[in-house]
């Protein structure tokens, strides 16, 4: 905390003196508090929260957030997709299995780009006119506005880890009931 109350004046100009004196305490206090060489004491941070114009919660370290992220996955389409990406994280990542035996997807079209790079199996990627097949270690990444569609190839699953924006996110993860 001593840091953080270090680091804060520090970015408002004040010397030790000058803070001290507008909370009406000694210089050595606050050096100690500073130091963390004396125990904080709430007699002693409120004066200078308020006088540094900050929060109590800003002088202690945050809880950290739990990193893991917590989403349902999505069975649909013969594809089951698990989030790889907090909801709200500015990009889209799944890893997504083409279950085997799946009937051909129709093409598909949507705004952005998408990034994919096949875990294991075969992956059958028909990109407006090409019917390519990507093996286990293969990447593609692709403009979502030319047709486009994914399936499991070789009898076997495929996995993959796919990247996209939004739009890619909405036309992949959507579900009836959505």
């Amino acid at each position: 905390m001593g840091t953080r109350l270090r680091a804060v004046r520090r970015a408002r100009g004040l010397t030790l003196e000058e803070l001290a004196h507008g909370c009406d305490m000694s210089t050595s206090t606050l050096s100690r508090l500073e130091s963390g060489k004396r125990q904080a004491t709430l007699e002693l941070l409120l004066p200078l929260t308020r006088r540094l114009g900050i929060r109590l919660d800003d002088l202690v370290d945050p809880v950290p957030a739990d990193p893991r992220v917590r989403r349902p996955i999505i069975r649909r389409d013969g594809m089951i997709i698990a989030p790889l990406a907090p909801e709200h994280s500015p990009i889209s990542t799944y890893k997504i299995t083409y279950t085997a035996g799946a009937a051909d997807p129709p093409l598909k079209t949507h705004d952005g780009f998408e990034w994919l790079y096949v875990l294991h199996g075969k992956l059958r990627l028909r990109l407006g006119e090409q019917d390519l097949i990507l093996h286990r270690g293969e990447a593609a990444e692709f403009d979502t506005r030319t047709p486009h569609a994914m399936s499991a190839a070789g009898g076997r699953p495929a996995q993959v880890i796919s990247i996209f924006n939004d739009a890619g996110a909405r036309m992949h993860t959507h579900t009836a009931l959505e």
